[in-house]
């Protein structure tokens, strides 16, 4: 159990939904200390500079084809984490995280954010895999 108190699984699974790509949902749930949520800062910055490059040199920018996949890990990675805690059974999150907040559970928030985090995850995953294949079959083609 976190010696800050109890977390609540609706809004954990909602900060890796909104933020889960910076580590604001393992600051929540482990404190500032945690050096799992340090590391998800800058892979996402480097991805998304991948990103800001393609955009800005065109889809030909090889520095940035190859940065824009860590961008995509790391989203999937976040969605990942959102279901993983969405979908913990309440003893085990009670024994992790501490006893429940309040009398009015938070079930309803929770299934939403799961099923927005499949929808969301699905989506950036498929696509990061398809654009990794592209570059991949581009570049072994003659010419």
């Amino acid at each position: 159990m976190t010696s800050a108190g109890a977390r609540s699984k609706a809004i954990a699974t909602w900060l890796a939904i909104v933020g889960g790509s910076l580590g604001m949902h393992r600051f929540y749930l482990h404190g500032a200390r945690d050096v799992w949520g340090w590391l998800h800062l800058p892979l996402t910055v480097v991805g998304a500079y991948g990103f800001w490059r393609m955009r800005q040199f065109g889809t030909e920018d090889r520095l940035g084809s190859e940065l824009v996949p860590l961008l995509g890990a790391m989203l999937a990675i976040a969605m990942l984490s959102a279901i993983v805690c969405g979908l913990t059974p309440d003893e085990p999150w009670q024994a992790r995280y501490g006893k429940r907040m309040g009398a009015a559970p938070s079930a309803r928030a929770t299934i939403v954010g799961v099923i927005v985090a499949l929808a969301l995850g699905a989506t950036v995953t498929m696509a990061t895999i398809a654009f990794t294949a592209q570059r991949y079959f581009e570049a072994q083609a003659p010419g």
